[in-house]
């Protein structure tokens, strides 16, 4: 018997459980991944991301043809090309692992009327999360979680699966398709060319993104755990060197197996801190699965409609480009368009300095960071986007998640290293002036080679008067 296994968050051969079920109850198997144009040009369209997936693509691609396989790559939408895949290769089963994501499930939906209507099943493994099913974690009101530490010790007491090794072989079909051409036509032995894609499809990603792939995110996991797993509870934060892991972009794209990399989490605050930051992608897919209309509003219903924004474009565009006058936000912003990523303290301090220094709508900058972000995740950026405008689940009052960009930039960049390499313009800025170098005197500006307002801008606000006015637009928003 076939089956075809369809990959989509799961670009990987080890601790594959649509794969592995697929050749436990089959003697063929055709592996085949989808690119649908909903992803490629829709409303979460990246192209840092679409040039990350073609790489991981094209790293499965390998690891499918060391193995035996090739894999089939269609252009279209998933709910008419894999019937029609399973039908021309005679499969009676297509295995996937789930998709709990709001696009996810109704995509899914669709397939799995399609394949019906031919007498074809969808068979549904785990695979994407920690815990089989991260929706499915309810309280004992059988309610959805709205606060993380909650959720987070029900989730540490859910079983857990073993993880799987890679397989050793994989036997694949030889039978022709209408037309006379191979059914399993597509980009065998590793390589892909730009295929189907418009030219245009990748312009404007982010020109120093890391690579993608299974390989390339094994080997920073087995870097991590070497050794910075057990600092991470207390260096996550630090900016220079990273504190953090850097393999959200491979755990988002499944090149890593969320369940595989916390089954080799060291004992110890550091693999613990680490496994409540995979928590907080099960917490934020769970929040969105069951309310999806935070995908468009504030999941708290007093601040719907309610705070007033700031429509400056011009404060707009200094933010997205890095050239807000606060040295911490701007290498930030600089390191995303470079690099499609930025660590998640700076995150958060970008985040903050948009909607609560600029006053400006948390959707906006939700759209920019899914426009650049490798590891632009809808559930997890929107999650993190409500949490630090606190208008969503989780919540705290405002004052707490407005940050100091100049106290964070002392804190966490204390040499200055981070900024420096993202700022170029103010690598010779003495130390004492570099979280906010407007207060250089004039003498120090010549020597430094920065001239405040030439080289690199003044600050767009007064920090301190533009929290005063941000507290005060939560407190007429809340209504007090």
């Amino acid at each position: 018997m076939t089956a075809v296994v369809w990959f989509r968050r799961d670009l990987r051969l080890h601790d594959q459980p649509a794969l592995r079920a697929a050749l436990d109850r089959n003697e063929r198997v055709v592996p085949v991944f989808c690119l649908d144009d909903r992803i490629l040009y829709g409303r979460n369209a990246s192209a840092t991301r679409t040039a990350f997936l073609m790489e991981c693509l094209r790293d499965l691609a390998g690891g499918l043809s060391a193995r035996g396989a090739c894999l089939v790559v269609r252009h279209g939408r998933p709910e008419a090309e894999i019937p029609a895949l399973a039908a021309a290769v005679g499969a009676h089963e297509v295995h996937v692992c789930a998709d709990h994501g709001t696009y996810g499930r109704r995509r899914d939906e669709a397939v799995r009327k399609a394949l019906a209507a031919i007498g074809v099943d969808l068979l549904a493994h785990p695979g994407v999360s920690v815990v089989d099913d991260p929706v499915d974690v309810l309280t004992t009101a059988s309610r959805p979680y709205r606060v993380f530490t909650p959720y987070y010790r029900r989730w540490r007491e859910l079983p857990r699966r073993v993880p799987l090794p890679a397989p050793a072989r994989i036997a694949v079909p030889g039978l022709p398709a209408a037309g006379g051409e191979s059914a399993l036509a597509g980009w065998a032995d590793g390589l892909m060319p730009a295929g189907p894609l418009p030219p245009d499809t990748l312009a404007g990603r982010a020109p120093a993104a890391a690579p993608g792939g299974e390989r390339e995110g094994i080997r920073r996991l087995e870097r991590f755990l070497a050794g910075p797993v057990r600092r991470y509870a207390d260096e996550r934060d630090r900016l220079a060197p990273p504190g953090s892991s850097g393999l959200s972009p491979y755990l988002r794209f499944g090149c890593l197996s969320a369940r595989s990399v916390e089954a080799e989490l060291p004992e110890g605050e550091g693999g613990e801190a680490f496994g409540r930051q995979l928590c907080w992608r099960d917490f934020f897919t769970h929040v969105l699965a069951h309310y999806p209309g935070n995908a468009r509003e504030e999941f708290q219903p007093r601040y719907r409609r309610a705070l007033a924004w700031n429509d400056d474009e011009d404060a707009f565009a200094a933010w997205a480009q890095g050239r807000t006058g606060f040295p911490l936000v701007d290498a930030g912003m600089r390191q995303l368009r470079r690099e499609g990523w930025m660590p998640g303290r700076v995150r958060l301090v970008a985040a903050s300095f948009l909607t609560k220094d600029l006053g400006i709508d948390w959707r906006r900058g939700e759209a920019w960071f899914m426009r650049w972000l490798l590891d632009g995740d809808p559930a997890v950026n929107n999650g993190n986007w409500q949490w630090v405008t606190c208008v969503g689940v989780d919540p705290a009052p405002p004052f707490r998640r407005l940050y100091n960009p100049s106290a964070h930039r002392d804190r966490y960049d204390p040499g200055g290293r981070y900024v420096r390499e993202h700022i170029p313009e103010l690598a010779r800025v003495p130390d004492a002036y570099l979280s906010e170098p407007w207060r250089m005197p004039e003498q120090e500006q010549e020597r430094a080679g920065c001239r405040i307002g030439r080289d690199y801008p003044p600050p767009i606000v007064d920090h301190r008067l533009a929290r005063e006015l941000a507290l005060a637009r939560y407190r007429a928003a809340a209504g007090r």
